[in-house]
């Protein structure tokens, strides 16, 4: 049994929209599970079910055997740390670290040598008796981080704790987090539509559209093999090929070129999909997968131009490097590899 199971989950906020759909989650002990997905897709919604803020109309949620369903908030004692921060202004670090303990009313040795303890984990002993107002924004996400860390929970929640940071200050912090995760083996659940952010620190990813999860799978799995085309989509994959299945692995486009894949879809509904970055130019003796196009659109990406190819296939667009500039009209011959060219559900 998963440490943390989330079962058949459904939320609606009235008879007419349903956010959740028969959710289904499950996340190992000491991992660090990520929920990946454009706005509205229903990942904020599936944290604050688990953190207790929102009582699903149905489903269950237990975490290390128990049922957590309809367990309150203050007795589930979570780790929550949100984008807003959410310090006290008027306490210290070391107050602001402090306060969940002083809730339970431990003893006061206790409560010192925990606070110590986690501010040093944290870089934070130097800054013990400074005011949020008097620090950075990656200092005060660093004392949200203490705060919630210091209490010892059996799961930590994550939404958007990023987000206000520019993007120096995210890349450290994300860092940060990650190797606070790995040093104190926590659980953890992270809320992020940033999906190189996401797939940096995690060590699973859930990617939600709709209300479920379309895969759930590591990132390395993910960004290589798209189960679907909204995953594909949303994860940077931009040609999608109408294609057919003949016999022997063969599919073809409605042009009738023929492309053969490294793998096999069981499925009616489906394309094929390639990154713009993954075409090659065809050699002379290249007969497989291989499209003849015309030059359309260039646009400078800095490392790289990317061109817009129009083939009897359809428009591809290719990133090419800057060695070599084509011109619009050129006729160009396009290699996509066997391996680089992924069939994904529609």
């Amino acid at each position: 049994m998963a440490f943390m199971s989330l079962n058949g989950i459904d939320v609606s906020y009235d008879k007419k929209k349903q956010i959740l759909k028969g959710l289904n989650l499950e996340v190992e002990e000491g991992e660090l599970v990520s929920l990946l997905g454009p706005s509205g897709c229903g990942k904020s919604t599936t944290l604050r079910v688990v953190a207790g803020f929102i009582d699903p109309q149905g489903g269950t949620f237990t975490l290390d055997g128990e049922d957590m369903t309809k367990v309150p908030v203050h007795k589930r004692q979570f780790g929550l740390v949100f984008q807003s921060y959410a310090l006290f202004p008027h306490l210290s670090v070391y107050d602001n670290v402090a306060f969940g303990l002083r809730t339970r009313k431990m003893d006061k040795d206790l409560i010192d040598r925990k606070v110590r303890e986690i501010l040093e984990v944290c870089g934070l002993t130097e800054l013990a008796d400074r005011f949020p107002k008097q620090m950075s924004g990656g200092q005060r996400q660093r004392v949200a981080l203490a705060r919630a860390l210091v209490i010892e929970p059996k799961l930590l929640l994550l939404d958007e704790p990023l987000s206000n940071l520019d993007a120096k200050l995210r890349l450290s912090m994300r860092v940060e987090i990650k190797r606070l995760q790995k040093r104190l083996g926590i659980t953890t659940l992270f809320v992020t539509h940033d999906q190189e952010e996401c797939f940096s620190i995690s060590d699973k990813v859930a990617v939600m559209n709709g209300g479920v999860i379309e895969q759930f799978d590591t990132p390395e799995n993910i960004y290589k093999r798209p189960a679907t085309e909204f995953v594909a989509r949303f994860i940077g994959f931009e040609n999608f090929l109408e294609l057919a299945k003949k016999q022997d692995g063969v599919y073809t486009a409605p042009d009738g070129s023929e492309f053969l894949t490294s793998m096999d879809l069981e499925c009616e509904n489906f394309a094929g999909t390639i990154r713009p970055d993954d075409i090659c130019l065809a050699d002379e003796v290249q007969t497989e997968n291989v499209l003849s196009g015309k030059i359309g659109v260039r646009t400078f990406l800095g490392k790289s131009y990317q061109y817009e190819v129009e083939t009897s296939a359809g428009v591809l667009k290719v990133n090419m490097g800057t060695d070599h500039v084509y011109k619009e009209g050129e006729e160009i011959r396009l290699y996509l590899p066997k391996d680089k060219l992924i069939l994904v559900r529609r």
